[in-house]
């Protein structure tokens, strides 16, 4: 069992899927005692403005709720930075963001990877470009043919945002799987994207960046982490440094669940250290 706990990636209610304010989410990481901890709500950059600039008819919109992502992110980093300052000395809080597909609007993406208040973004990629968030699929409907062809463009469109670059770690790296994998039960071979994984990691290692170990699918259907261990082993033996864990907390009693899992998993990775970030730059917590 792991003698400490950190928490780099949950969702308050200023992310339009969550459920707990902000309050409640830095109380409830109080009562863990976690050594640093970080919202990091939504900010999916192809969903930045209201339903209506993308929609004369929201009612066609998959997931209404989701748009207007950069008034949510404004709104969430200015209460961010308060209770920052309020919980001086209290809380190890960190204002963070969770930036998804950013080059799908990469204007607001530099927008907001230059705000000075951010000390950690989580760079995510949830849907390929023109097409949806890999929630909404049927995957019993599809053919194998089909959801490889998601897949690939999912890593593809994933190099390219790693090659941008402008976040700290490369979130969730599997998060198809959650659905795919444990919410239909369609097995996947993952060892065919092996090679642009590769790329991927290499082009982390080379900027300084690193990847996080989502323990979110450990209390889904999946029950793994994302990625899973042979990932977070290939990471650390092509020379990556900066691992965190977060469990995708959406409600507040989420924070923390799985965070020991995921440690262990860094451990036995062979990495010997766990970060967390202040002002966009590294820290580490021996394990």
């Amino acid at each position: 069992m792991s003698r400490f706990l950190i928490d780099l990636h949950t969702h308050s209610n200023f992310s339009p899927d969550a459920n707990d304010s902000m309050e409640d989410m830095c109380e409830r990481a109080q009562e863990l005692g976690l050594s640093a901890y970080a919202v990091t709500d939504h900010c999916d950059c192809n969903l930045w403005h209201s339903i209506e600039h993308y929609f004369d008819d929201p009612s066609e919109a998959k997931d209404p709720i989701m748009y207007g992502a950069g008034e949510y992110a404004a709104k969430s980093i200015k209460k961010q930075t308060e209770l920052r300052d309020e919980l001086a000395g209290r809380l190890n809080f960190l204002v963070g963001i969770e930036l998804g597909q950013p080059l799908q609007y990469p204007e607001k993406a530099e927008e907001i990877a230059s705000c000075g208040e951010l000390d950690f973004i989580i760079g995510s990629h949830h849907q390929n470009k023109g097409e949806e968030d890999f929630y909404f699929y049927e995957y019993n409907k599809m053919d194998l043919k089909k959801i490889y062809s998601l897949l690939d463009d999912y890593f593809a469109q994933m190099l390219e945002m790693c090659r941008w670059g402008k976040f700290d770690v490369l979130g969730h790296l599997t998060y198809p799987l959650r659905y795919i994998c444990g919410d239909y039960g369609i097995d996947v071979d993952l060892s065919r994207w092996d090679g642009i994984i590769r790329e991927i990691f290499k082009t982390l290692v080379s900027n300084g960046k690193g990847i996080e170990i989502n323990t979110s699918g450990l209390r889904q259907k999946y029950g793994r982490t994302f990625p899973e261990l042979e990932y977070v082993k290939l990471f650390r033996n092509m020379g990556g440094e900066i691992v965190t864990i977060g469990s995708d907390a959406h409600c507040a009693a989420d924070i923390g669940k799985g965070i020991s899992d995921g440690i262990d998993v860094a451990e036995s990775a062979g990495f010997r250290y766990v970060s967390f970030f202040k002002k966009r730059k590294a820290d580490f917590i021996k394990i």
